[in-house]
């Protein structure tokens, strides 16, 4: 049943990949219609997260912020499935990476890197850096369903020269390399909600007291990465670039959680400087409250 549910699926997904852009970004404008006017997926969630994270806005200037989301996050959807079959040359016309210098000045010194980031404007297309440095660069999936659409996404994804790690298998990967004493960078979204099962620490994201993630941090010091925060900017549909900032290439020298709230602060200050583009679909403030 899998091979076959692929077989009806996957087909529809390349074929929409070929479409040049102009062409996917009209789909775009149905599907934000369908989703936003008609469907209204999570309408409610994404306001409410906004009035938490803005209570200073009016719930007009809210709505406004929620439509212009929509607008993007459409638009994310259909790029990722343009992944499938974009060029080399294209992906690094529409997704810059302008200091990838810092990265391999940071790789000379014989030291891995974990690159810190949040769901904002298109955190896909991060997979293709390894068309920008020879550096071994490893991303984290979440096993789905359908083995065979998981084998195809997962190749999609490596098609640019990382290497996709079962979510399960990340500490058992960094540490092999760091036995063998090979350099590595490693890309670790940290501003969803954690299980609070597995929550040690909760602090301040948007105004909102919440569980952290704190296994970049972790992993940092356990295995000595330098952390780096990775600034994505959309500079207009279909166009991004990406600046990446030093947070730190001594992790051990910080008290517990010092380097999470630079992270936090770095992804709040990038979130209210244009919040149009970040993720407010995901529950992230579900735990508010149970600390």
């Amino acid at each position: 049943m899998q091979r076959i549910i692929f077989y009806i699926i996957y087909p529809l997904i390349w074929l929409l990949s070929k479409a040049p852009f102009p062409v996917l970004y009209f789909i775009s404008d149905i599907g934000f219609f369908i989703t936003y006017l008609i469907i209204g997926y999570r309408k409610d969630l994404v306001l409410d997260n906004l009035k938490m994270s803005f209570p200073e806005k009016s719930e007009k200037e809210l709505l406004v912020i929620r439509k212009k989301f929509y607008h993007h996050f459409v638009d994310v959807l259909v790029e990722m499935l343009k992944t499938f079959t974009i060029s080399n040359e294209q992906m690094k016309k529409r997704f810059k990476i302008h200091n990838m210098s810092l990265i391999e000045e940071i790789a000379a010194k014989n030291k891995s890197i974990i690159i810190v980031g949040s769901h904002y404007a298109n955190w896909e297309w991060i997979l293709s850096m390894n068309l920008h440095t020879k550096i071994a660069g490893y991303g984290t999936y979440t096993k789905i369903n359908n083995i065979f659409l998981e084998n195809k996404i997962k190749t999609t994804r490596e098609r640019f020269g990382g290497v996709m790690v079962l979510q399960q298998d990340t500490i058992r990967n960094m540490a092999r390399n760091y036995r063998d004493n090979k350099v590595g960078i490693y890309g670790l979204l940290s501003d969803q909600s954690p299980q609070l099962g597995r929550t040690f620490y909760w602090s301040d994201f948007m105004g909102v007291r919440v569980p952290i993630h704190t296994g970049a941090e972790t992993l940092a010091k356990r295995y000595d990465c330098a952390v780096v925060f990775m600034k994505i900017s959309k500079l207009k549909r279909g166009y991004y670039e990406v600046r990446y900032e030093t947070l730190t290439e001594t992790p051990n020298d910080f008290p517990d959680y010092e380097i999470t709230d630079m992270f936090l602060k770095k992804a709040e200050a990038q979130i209210r400087e244009n919040p149009n583009y970040y993720l407010w679909t995901h529950n992230r403030f579900k735990h508010k409250g149970k600390e």
